[in-house]
C-alpha cells in the first residue's frame, strides 16, 4: 500500500504542476518562442539553417535541462533534414518508453493568415492560441516534455523509467529518409512501447488516444494496356478504358460514405 500512495501522490504532483505550468502562462510562452521558428520543410533545402536552428536553440537546452542527453542526427539523404534523438536512461532494468514528434511545419501561407499578426507569432482568441504549429506539432511535444519535467519533479528528480524522444524535421515533406535513419539507428531507437502525439482527434473538446498505428505505404498505380492513342468510344465498348478501369479500382477502395 505504501508504494501504491506514494505513486498514487506522485501523479497528483504531477498533474498539479503541469496544471500551474499552463495556468502561469509558461506554456503560451513557450510555444510562442517554437511558433516563431519559421521550419519549414516543404520549403526545402532552403530551409534547413532554420530547421537546425529549432532543434539547437529550442529543442536541445530544453532536454538536456531535463536531464537528457541530445543527438542530432544527419539525414541519410543528401541535403535531407536532421532529427534529434534525446534519451535519458535511468536503469536498465526499467521500462523504455520512445515518443516521437516533428519541429517541421507546412509553409505559412503569410498572406492567407487571418489571426493575429500572422502565421510565425502565436495569437490567442479565447481560449484557443493560432499559429503555424500550434495544433501539428510544436504544442503536441512541447506539452509531452512539460509533463515529463513535471513527473520528474513530482518523483524527487527521477522518471520511474527509462526515456528517448525522436523529433524529426522533415515530416510535412513526406519524411524523407526517416526510414533509412530509423534502420541506421534502430539500436539507440530500441524502447518497450512507442508514444506518438500527432494524428487527428475525434472533436477539439474530446481528446482522443489511438492504441495502435497500421501505418501506411504509398505506391503507383497504372493501368497502360496499349501503345498509341485509341478511342473507346462515348460509353465503352471493344476497347477498355484504362481511365474507367483506374476510377473503378479507385472507387472500390470504400464507399461513397
Amino acid at each position: 500500500m505504501v508504494a501504491t500512495t506514494e505513486t498514487s501522490s506522485a501523479r497528483e504532483s504531477a498533474i498539479r504542476l503541469v496544471g500551474e505550468y499552463v495556468d502561469s502562462g509558461e506554456f503560451e510562452r513557450e510555444l510562442g518562442a517554437r511558433v516563431a521558428h519559421r521550419t519549414e520543410s516543404q520549403l526545402l533545402p532552403g530551409s534547413l539553417p532554420a530547421l537546425r536552428r529549432y532543434l539547437d536553440e529550442e529543442l536541445v537546452p530544453a532536454f538536456l535541462a531535463m536531464g537528457f542527453e541530445t543527438t542530432i542526427i544527419e539525414s541519410p539523404v543528401a541535403g535531407g533534414p536532421p532529427a534529434l534523438l534525446a534519451e535519458r536512461l535511468e536503469e536498465p532494468a526499467h521500462a523504455t518508453i520512445l515518443s516521437y514528434g516533428h519541429g517541421d511545419v507546412i509553409v505559412g501561407q503569410d498572406d492567407r493568415w487571418t489571426r493575429g499578426a500572422g502565421p510565425w507569432e502565436l495569437a490567442r482568441e479565447g481560449d484557443r492560441l493560432y499559429g503555424r504549429g500550434s495544433a501539428d506539432n510544436k504544442a503536441q511535444h512541447t506539452i509531452n516534455m512539460a509533463a515529463l519535467r513535471a513527473v520528474i519533479e513530482a518523483r524527487g528528480g527521477s522518471l520511474g523509467f527509462n526515456a528517448k524522444y525522436l523529433v524529426e524535421m522533415g515530416e510535412e515533406a513526406g519524411s524523407v529518409g526517416l526510414d533509412a535513419l530509423v534502420a541506421e539507428h534502430r539500436d539507440a531507437l530500441a524502447a518497450d512501447v512507442l508514444i506518438a502525439s500527432d494524428g487527428p482527434r475525434v472533436s477539439p473538446a474530446r481528446p482522443t488516444m489511438s492504441l495502435g498505428c497500421r501505418g501506411a505505404v504509398n505506391f503507383d498505380l497504372v493501368v497502360d494496356l496499349r501503345d498509341g492513342a485509341h478511342h473507346s468510344g462515348n460509353w465503352g465498348g471493344l476497347i477498355a478504358d484504362p481511365g474507367l478501369i483506374l476510377a473503378n479500382a479507385l472507387a472500390s477502395i470504400v464507399g461513397p460514405t
